[in-house]
């Protein structure tokens, strides 16, 4: 089965939300039920033959990525020059075919609900302007959401902005296991395997998260931010980057908004960044500014000043745990 363009090996947790505060998890959840049955995920993929109806079963399921299907991760620029590492868990909207689109229209997998629009070739212009390595994820956060714990409640959501999604409706504990397995496992496996090769060449390496947000949530007022800029305890890169921003004097520039790094909700950043020292820092933009290739652009060109002024720091080769 194809993976991604890279191999990794590397275990992934699977109990507690993103912030580590040991709360209960969400006792019916599909993707909970298979996190608690395997808390590191150390079975590699190998599930009790009864959890897809046994031998005298049902039917084992069609595997989710077959032979010559996109890969579950796009690795860029693995050898890049430059000592950090751009991620994006919402790259893609692509839905394997064994899914059947999730059961919901193509027009409902090209809005935000399906990916963050543009933050793909938004994390593909800034690796390629600093010549630095990345991970972009290959499918849709609607099949598995790339940046929630497996305990999570949107990890595999079933309604997102008001539009439910049947394909994620009455999964069995069998179904969430094969898509973290196809899609969950391989793209942090490749995050955890490429931060860890480029620390072995550079020492400790920023790690820089990119996301879109939308205008407005269904029902919701406008969000007027045209970038958020999203941390927890760290703010080693999150602070001169808002200073930096704001004194611009031409961008609403929210920090911690429209969502907080500190809510315990996220997984990418906690997960590599966070536990071990490094500094990392969660980019959002708004999706209409980024719409298009003259936004996306615009953006990289304001993000990659931000940013060259931010990395030479020295204090973000320290690794630094609260």
């Amino acid at each position: 089965m194809t993976a991604g363009v890279e191999s990794a090996e590397r275990p992934l947790p699977g109990i507690g939300n993103a912030a580590g505060d040991g709360s209960l998890p969400l006792a019916r959840h599909p993707a909970t039920e298979y996190a608690r049955r395997d808390p590191t995920n150390r079975n590699q993929g190998m599930h009790d033959p009864m959890e897809f109806g046994g031998p005298v079963g049902r039917k084992l399921p069609e595997p989710l990525l077959t032979p010559g299907a996109p890969p579950a991760y796009e690795a860029i620029n693995s050898e890049g020059a430059a000592p950090v590492v751009f991620l994006c868990d919402h790259a893609s909207n692509r839905v394997p075919p064994a899914l059947a689109g999730l059961g919901l229209p193509p027009e409902a997998l090209e809005r935000h609900i399906a990916w963050d629009i543009g933050a793909g070739p938004l994390t593909r212009g800034l690796a390629a302007h600093f010549d630095a390595p990345g991970i972009v994820s290959g499918y849709s956060r609607l099949v598995i959401d790339c940046n929630r714990s497996l305990e999570d409640r949107e990890s595999i959501i079933e309604v997102s902005d008001g539009v439910e999604v049947p394909g994620n409706r009455n999964l069995t504990a069998g179904d969430a296991s094969a898509r973290a397995e196809a899609f969950f496992r391989p793209y942090h496996d490749a995050c955890g395997s490429l931060i860890d090769r480029t620390e072995a060449r550079f020492g400790v390496v920023p790690v820089i998260a990119l996301h879109t947000f939308t205008p407005a949530l269904d029902g919701g007022p406008d969000r007027p931010w045209h970038i958020g800029i999203l941390w927890n305890r760290d703010d080693r890169i999150a602070a001169p980057m808002l200073r930096i921003l704001r004194g611009r004097g031409d961008l609403h520039v929210g920090d911690n908004q429209p969502y907080s790094g500190t809510s315990g909700r996220g997984y990418t950043a906690p997960f590599h960044a966070e536990r071990h020292g490094r500094p990392s820092v969660l980019v959002e933009v708004r999706q209409d500014l980024v719409a298009d290739d003259i936004g996306v652009e615009r953006w990289t060109g304001i993000l990659a000043d931000t940013l060259t002024r931010v990395l030479p720091d020295p204090a973000l080769r320290v690794r630094r745990r609260y």
